[in-house]
């Protein structure tokens, strides 16, 4: 199976879309917010990219630093037009994150979370859903012998399908569920398919581990080229029959399968669209990127004008073409890949449209 060749009618669209992202980048016009409000977490999942623990040694972030935070933004956008996604470790550990909510939404900003299951019952959903939640975002791995082996816990699986089912009957919530691929689940992709349609999903999002974090020290959870190739033809295939919505996720550049697999053209919004507030205080492009390119503090620093004045390793992606991207023919359409794709030295990781043509 070999990666598809970008035909001439794609190479074209591609090549347009390079030059929207660069306004993108121009005008950064923010549309998300990310918070990373806890690094505890009731799981232990072997791919873990922030390396959650248990009892974490970050205290959580007061819930009035991420609100005085969001002041200082509110008064440059309109906030029914931006998205704050509060993430962890797990969200739900927050006791106050309905309190949390409730705030953001007086202020005008639909929220959203993204959580593994284990506390979402049908009582805390109600409760989220009272306190303004607009979006959630599920994690589920597989069936209950590949779950609960990668997140560590012998109740997670069961857990996960509480929430599931409290999350799709819970009506004018958008929602996804969120899978995680690795060498444990690929083979089961289509049973997982079926059942999540027969448990009423609308919406499904895969994405593969990146090696970092915790994810970093276990191989064994990489696709080798041909199943992430053969993860490419099943969402492909998935999108034709329509019964389910299905993408890849934001991760990199998928080459010929761009616009194949997801809803558009592979784009890092990351410091473009996107802010990404750390446990500690420290601003990003996204709470997804561990590695240094944090570009300033809410404790020391006013988030508008980092956001404003800041970022220039976001927005232009330049000094990325380095490396293995030095000579790359498809640089103009990847520009490097995703932000959370690199390591402290700001060298890229793995390059997804690499893995899929070897």
């Amino acid at each position: 199976m070999a990666n598809i060749k970008i035909g001439l009618r794609k190479r074209l669209a591609l090549k347009l879309f390079a030059g929207i992202k660069h306004e993108l980048a121009a005008k950064h016009e923010l549309k998300e917010i990310f918070w990373e409000c806890t690094l505890r977490c009731n799981l232990n999942c072997r791919h873990c990219g922030s390396d959650c623990r248990a009892s974490s040694a970050i205290a959580d972030m007061p819930a009035e630093d991420f609100l005085s935070a969001v002041d200082k933004i509110t008064p440059h956008v309109d906030p029914h037009k931006v998205m704050i996604v509060i993430t962890g470790g797990e969200a739900l550990c927050r006791p106050d994150l309905e309190k949390v909510g409730l705030a953001l939404y007086k202020r005008g900003y639909p929220w959203g979370i993204v959580t593994n299951g284990m506390l979402l019952t049908r009582e805390r959903m109600n409760s989220l859903v009272r306190s303004g939640l607009r979006s959630i975002t599920l994690s589920l791995d597989g069936f209950e012998e590949q779950h609960n082996y990668i997140r560590r816990n012998p109740h997670s699986w069961k857990n996960a399908i509480r929430a599931l089912d409290v999350m799709t009957s819970t009506p004018n919530i958008v929602y996804d569920v969120v899978t995680c691929v690795n060498r444990d689940n690929y083979q089961q992709l289509g049973e997982l398919k079926e059942f999540l349609i027969e448990h009423g999903c609308k919406a499904w999002r895969l994405f593969t581990i990146f090696p970092v974090g915790r994810a970093a020290d276990d191989k064994s959870l990489q696709l080798p080229p041909e199943e992430y190739r053969g993860l490419m033809e099943f969402i492909a295939q998935t999108r034709k029959e329509g019964r389910i919505s299905c993408n890849y996720a934001c991760e990199g550049f998928l080459g010929g399968y761009e616009a194949e697999v997801r809803d558009n053209f592979f784009g890092c919004m990351a410091g473009v669209g996107i802010v990404g507030i750390k446990i500690d205080g420290a601003i990003s492009g996204c709470t997804s990127i561990r590695a240094g390119f944090d570009q300033g503090n809410i404790y020391t620093d006013d988030i508008w004008e980092v956001w404003d004045k800041r970022f220039e390793p976001f927005r232009d992606r330049s000094w990325a073409r380095k490396g293995e991207c030095k000579d790359c023919k498809v640089w103009q359409f990847c520009e490097g890949n995703g932000m959370h794709l690199y390591d402290d030295d700001h060298n890229l990781l793995h390059c997804n449209h690499k893995r899929l043509c070897q």
